[in-house]
């Protein structure tokens, strides 16, 4: 997985058919999506249960692009093993999930895969001063996780800011996760972002047996980049 800063669109199969993820899945890419991101909750963490490793195993052969698991549990060690068996490109820890983030990222990357770590609404940006030469992706909440159709928190902008400047020429991805529309999407690419988690603002109007929805929602997002 090379690295590039060309924007990703991510759709959240938080707002996909649970009862049809591989058909999602398979859809959204055709329509565009580069990555596809998984929310995995635990109503402990977040407010919400959504799924766990056998889910993420059992739709990895119908993404052809990046699996980008987000974990929102605690404790996150004991599954980091699990979800990159599940196939996962990409495993994303809070860094409020547990005590010792440093041991999470290198749990992670000791498995393979890419390390991500997200930050809340109301984490410090020097929670991550220290982390990023280890980490592959920061992700920036734009909403309080833990579920799907929130509005976004443009306090958010300026810390995208920040941290653009903070990683300088360093190979990693800025992904924002929360609120992205096409009118909050150019937000926050002009201030450094690169992955752009969509869930409601992809999924709307569409569905397995009508997708073409999903491609001018995409294209409804890349467009208003200009």
């Amino acid at each position: 997985m090379a690295f590039d800063r060309s924007i990703k669109i991510a759709p959240s199969i938080l707002s996909a058919d649970f009862a049809n993820f591989g058909l999602e899945c398979e859809a959204i890419e055709a329509e565009g999506a580069d990555w596809v991101h998984i929310d995995v909750m635990d109503g402990h963490f977040v407010p919400n249960i959504t799924f766990g490793p056998a889910t993420c195993a059992a739709i990895r052969p119908h993404i052809k692009t990046v699996m980008d698991v987000h974990l929102m549990i605690a404790p996150v060690d004991p599954y980091i093993e699990a979800f990159s068996q599940a196939g996962a490109d990409i495993i994303t820890a809070h860094v409020e999930a547990g005590p010792h983030i440093h041991r999470t990222l290198q749990a992670i990357r000791g498995t393979g895969a890419k390390a991500g770590v997200a930050l809340n609404p109301g984490t410090d940006l020097d929670r991550v001063d220290y982390l990023l030469d280890m980490v592959d992706l920061v992700c920036i909440m734009t909403v309080n996780p833990g579920f799907g159709g929130q509005k976004f928190i443009h306090s958010q902008v300026e810390k995208v800011r920040k941290l653009r400047a903070m990683i300088g020429d360093r190979p990693i991805h800025i992904e924002i996760d929360g609120g992205v529309t096409p009118e909050t999407a150019p937000l926050v690419v002009e201030a450094g972002a690169d992955v752009l988690v969509a869930g409601s603002a992809v999924f709307k109007g569409g569905c397995v047996s009508n997708p073409a929805p999903y491609g001018e929602n995409i294209r409804a997002i890349r467009g208003a980049l200009g």
